[in-house]
């Protein structure tokens, strides 16, 4: 019954008639705009993806790396910069010893 309710609703939301007769414009140079893409949102991905890479070999506790990686997988610009900052990079570099 519960999933019948939930499943209506959801329906109901999907049909929703829109807020506005406005038709929206779809902005044509989105290249330098905000962190949800252009140029500024490429920059912000790669050093994320950069801090996941250092995340994944550091030899840092795998609870920490879950939540360092959900810190800033949730909040991309300030988790990246409180990373960098904050984490103690220097105590968990994963170092290899050279075989004989």
């Amino acid at each position: 019954m519960l999933f019948f309710i939930i499943t209506t609703l959801l329906y109901s939301l999907a049909l929703a008639a829109p807020v506005s007769d406005e038709i929206v414009t779809i902005q044509k140079n989105a290249w330098g705009y905000g962190a949800g893409g252009g140029i500024v949102g490429a920059i912000v991905f790669v050093l994320d993806v950069l801090v996941f890479i250092e995340l994944f070999k550091s030899s840092r506790p795998t609870s920490h790396k879950i939540l360092w990686g959900l810190f800033v997988f949730f909040f991309p610009i300030l988790g990246l910069i409180i990373y960098y900052l904050f984490s103690d990079r220097q105590n968990y570099t994963h170092s290899y010893e050279v075989l004989p």
